[in-house]
């Protein structure tokens, strides 16, 4: 379990959203998720720097927060994929905007440039 799930002392909207999609990874995972990269050997080959660990635990608390849904196939061997819930989905256009920030954030020394 996550040390800082409810930490919001200031009941601030933004620390709110953090607390969902915050850190390195969860981002991450939601857009490939998304884009059909839904399961677990196939999100451990598209974002290769996560640990096996470090996928779980982000998957979990991804699926605690109601982001994510967990889909067990009963087939031998076992199947699982993940798909975002209708919830989920209203974080992408948050990513999408941060994403355009990044880039801006990229090329910064020869937009502000003056």
């Amino acid at each position: 379990m996550r040390k800082n799930k409810d930490f919001n002392p200031n009941n601030c909207p933004v620390t709110a959203c953090l607390n969902k999609i915050g850190g390195k990874w969860k981002t991450v995972v939601l857009l490939m998720i998304n884009d059909n990269k839904n399961r677990f050997s196939i999100l451990m080959r598209v974002i290769p720097t996560i640990s096996k660990q470090m996928l779980i635990n982000q998957l979990r608390e991804l699926e605690s927060d109601g982001l994510i849904n967990r889909k067990v196939f009963a087939e031998v061997p076992p199947r699982v994929e993940y798909e975002l819930t209708r919830y989920g989905k209203t974080t992408l256009p948050i990513i999408y905007e941060m994403g355009k920030w990044g880039k801006l954030d990229m090329d910064r020394d020869s937009f502000f440039l003056e």
